[in-house]
């Protein structure tokens, strides 16, 4: 599994999808590929793939071509409130450097995609983030939220402006680089070979002051099952349906071959996780299909070839036994968008 591919709260999609809409991007379009629905948007127990939001990523930065600092603006919309339990443990540390260090040791419940490590001076604490690892077109978009989170949440949690030294950004230059100076400050620079933020040492170890032993572990505690938590909703059901979601004609052999498995093997490792192939193919079918009905304007028989039914009359009935209603009837209520 990739370093970014952990299972992740649906908070940090819900977010994107804002995002896009407040670039007058479709809901439908923005969740383009990802299986995922309107309802899941707002149930705060549903976790996703770092794939899932790498899509939902791609969408919003495929449709926005010319937006050149889209990450910038993304970035300043997350809150240590964002993070959950995490965002809490964080403010409740004695410091901010601590608040850093636990970040890094709970990074999978972030919403990050870039690498993060850190370095010390006499006088600084640089952080150096890296998107070498991601598709090439992403990357900086990526550097751009995730640095600029980092420091939006450095900002709430330690009300100190000065705090920031310097940034270096490996990014070109940009045609406008006016919102990044009042964002980063004057010490900013780009087309650097590494990204670093540049804090003051001193500064970054002064209390913060919503500091809270008892809740911090506490905090802490809970962090720790979130991990376990995540790690196994992001088993072998998730990785099946990602797949799935790719290539919906797939049939459970094939599907057992790309994990070096036997199909036997497959079903029984599903079974643990409390489903199936068939139930996981018939959730994909379904997320897809009011995909393809209502982001695509399908037709009913297109969306039932499409995804492989035998008929467009056994599509009918998967679709309604699924969602208790009938593709066209799902259709005519989504027309116009969500």
């Amino acid at each position: 599994m990739n370093d970014w591919n952990f299972g992740r709260n649906i908070a940090g999609i819900k977010l994107l999808v804002e995002l896009g809409m407040d670039y007058s991007i479709d809901e439908k379009k923005c969740l383009s590929g990802t299986g995922i629905k309107h309802s899941n948007l707002n149930d705060a127990a549903f976790i996703v793939t770092g794939e899932q939001e790498l899509r939902v990523i791609r969408n919003i930065v495929t449709l926005l071509p010319g937006e050149k600092n889209l990450g910038l603006s993304a970035g300043q919309r997350y809150h240590f409130t964002t993070f959950g339990m995490l965002g809490f443990a964080m403010v409740s540390s004695p410091n901010l450097k601590i608040a850093l260090e636990l970040a890094l040791r709970y990074f999978n419940l972030t919403f990050a995609f870039c690498q993060f490590s850190i370095e010390e001076t006499e006088q600084e604490v640089r952080v150096k983030i890296s998107a070498d690892h991601l598709p090439a077109e992403l990357r900086k978009f990526c550097l751009e939220r995730d640095i600029t989170a980092l420091i939006t949440i450095q900002r709430e949690l330690l009300e100190v402006d000065s705090i920031l030294v310097q940034t270096s950004l490996a990014i070109p230059t940009p045609s406008n680089p006016q919102p990044y100076i009042e964002f980063f400050g004057s010490r900013v620079g780009f087309n650097k070979k590494i990204t670093l933020a540049h804090f003051d040492k001193n500064k970054m170890q002064q209390p913060i002051r919503q500091a809270n032993p008892l809740t911090l572990q506490q905090c802490e505690d809970q962090c720790a099952k979130l991990i376990e938590r995540y790690c196994s909703r992001i088993g072998l059901a998730a990785r099946v349906r990602a797949k799935l979601i790719n290539d919906i004609h797939m049939d459970m052999e094939k599907m057992a071959a790309m994990f070096f498995m036997t199909s036997r093997t497959l079903r029984r490792q599903l079974d643990e996780e409390g489903t199936s192939f068939i139930k996981l193919r018939d959730e994909v079918r379904c997320a897809l299909a009011e995909e393809y009905l209502s982001a695509l304007n399908l037709s009913v028989d297109e969306t039932s070839h499409r995804l492989g039914y035998a008929s467009s009359s056994s599509f009918i009935a998967a679709f309604r036994r699924m969602t208790g209603k009938t593709p066209l009837s799902f259709k005519r209520t989504n027309e116009g968008g969500v």
